[in-house]
């Protein structure tokens, strides 16, 4: 590109960043959607645009959380941190969609990832303790669903043999924390 042409594009691209920031403000979130659409879509893919591609990501993202669509949300904020690691506004946007939809550990995790950019971070540290009990739940009840989806299998094959999961006894071991099964007639 000819350095004419970029600076024409990135002047383009700001002034559609610009003017989605108004519209966003107003409340107008799918018009600030095209523009912000419009300015990646102008921004020439280089190091000097990086910035702006990844705020637009993000500002997409955040505009993308008002209406209520979390999975674009999340990719949005992929795509701004992609091009911005530690980018801690587009992790906060991306733990919130992900709590939004329940991914408790995706939503820990990018917590956790604003702590390692910024330690003083005591949202950050506050959605940790407010999450780590809802993943355990959810961790809980997955593997609750599991274990009777193992037993819904279990009783299909041992009901050829006139047999049930009940005729089978499963003792944890305090030390290691595995099963042993045993047989009981």
């Amino acid at each position: 590109m000819h350095f004419v042409q970029l600076m024409k594009a990135s002047g383009e691209a700001n002034e559609a960043k610009v003017e989605g920031n108004k519209l966003f403000v107003d409340g107008k979130y799918e018009e600030a959607l095209s523009q912000y659409e419009h300015a990646l879509q102008v921004a020439p893919d280089m190091p000097s645009s990086v910035e702006i591609r990844s705020i637009c990501h993000s500002n997409r993202a955040v505009c993308f959380l008002k209406l209520g669509n979390y999975e674009n949300t999340i990719k949005e904020c992929t795509k701004a941190l992609e091009l911005n690691p530690a980018y801690v506004k587009a992790l906060v946007r991306r733990g919130e969609a992900h709590e939004k939809l329940e991914h408790f550990e995706e939503a820990i995790a990018d917590m956790k990832k604003i702590l390692e950019i910024d330690p003083s971070n005591d949202q950050a540290r506050k959605a940790i303790r407010r999450l780590e009990p809802l993943a355990a739940v959810k961790r809980e009840k997955m593997k609750e669903e599991m274990i009777a989806k193992l037993k819904e299998m279990g009783n299909s094959v041992l009901g050829r043999f006139g047999m049930s999961v009940d005729n089978f006894k499963a003792v944890k071991d305090p030390n290691t924390g595995s099963y042993s099964i045993s047989m009981e007639r």
